[in-house]
């Protein structure tokens, strides 16, 4: 998850857009983490995993506004990606934290990068 993690923050500090192959090869990778890994993630990780999947929603649903060809494509993303968040969501509910707790960690983590 950390390698994920400082890829994204890389992606958040660029001025230029990355392409929808590398976008979709990066979602990729998040997911497949995911699939492998998602019981084993401790707290931090399970957090990072929210973070990130919130961040490529939120450009998936950008990029499907702006790029209309594609358009069906990030919404795909961006749907799978809400399942997941939704998925970890209740992971970290069950590991103790609050909602509130859960944003602020969020939060934190945005204002880090």
């Amino acid at each position: 998850m950390e390698k994920l993690f400082e890829k994204l923050k890389e992606y958040l500090n660029m001025d230029t857009e990355i392409s929808y192959e590398e976008f979709e090869a990066y979602y990729q990778d998040v997911i497949s983490l995911l699939n492998a890994q998602y019981q084993e993630l401790n707290k931090e990780e399970t957090i990072h995993g929210r973070f990130i999947l919130s961040i490529i929603m939120s450009n998936a649903e950008e990029r499907a506004k702006n790029y209309k060809s594609l358009a069906k494509k990030y919404k795909k993303i961006y749907n799978k990606c809400q399942i997941w968040a939704e998925a970890l969501t209740l992971r970290l509910l069950k590991m103790g934290m609050t909602k509130d707790e859960i944003i602020q960690a969020e939060k934190d983590l945005h204002d880090s990068v």
